[in-house]
């Protein structure tokens, strides 16, 4: 198997996400929908109301929960801690470059979302990547 194609992305234990979960303080909300029925508004509600900065970002929004939205990650002018993405896989990669570039130290794609090829790019990276798994879920099943 080629660099290129090698599969280097394993989904993190449990121990590795309650240290994620205990690490972070800011999650970059990719596709937050300002629908309070849409499933990433419930989520990123619940992650605020445990406590966690929500940043929401997607375009056309000034705001979303409370806070001021931005139109991209690279937008965001501070550093984030974890970037969960509620967008279809064919947007995977360019998020993926864009948490390289903002050095963000996690990407989480939520149930549905899979993406190998930019997994591995961003494991390359030391990015903690988790595919296909709700962070809300996640959250209290290994934190409440």
């Amino acid at each position: 198997m080629d660099q290129q194609t090698e599969n280097i992305y394993s989904l993190p234990s449990d121990e590795e996400l309650i240290a994620l979960f205990k690490r972070i303080e800011s999650i970059a909300v990719i596709g937050l929908s300002p629908k309070p029925d849409r499933p990433s508004h419930r989520v990123a509600k619940h992650m605020q109301e445990f406590g966690f900065e929500i940043i929401p970002v997607r375009p056309a929004v000034s705001e979303v929960l409370g806070v001021k939205a931005y139109a991209s990650l690279l937008e965001v002018p501070f550093a984030v801690d974890l970037v969960n993405v509620f967008r279809a896989p064919k947007f995977i990669a360019e998020l993926t470059e864009q948490c390289i570039d903002k050095k963000v130290s996690a990407l989480w794609l939520q149930e549905g979302v899979v993406d190998i090829d930019s997994a591995n790019r961003a494991c390359k990276e030391n990015i903690l990547t988790i595919m296909d798994k709700c962070i809300y879920k996640e959250y209290v099943r290994l934190m409440k």
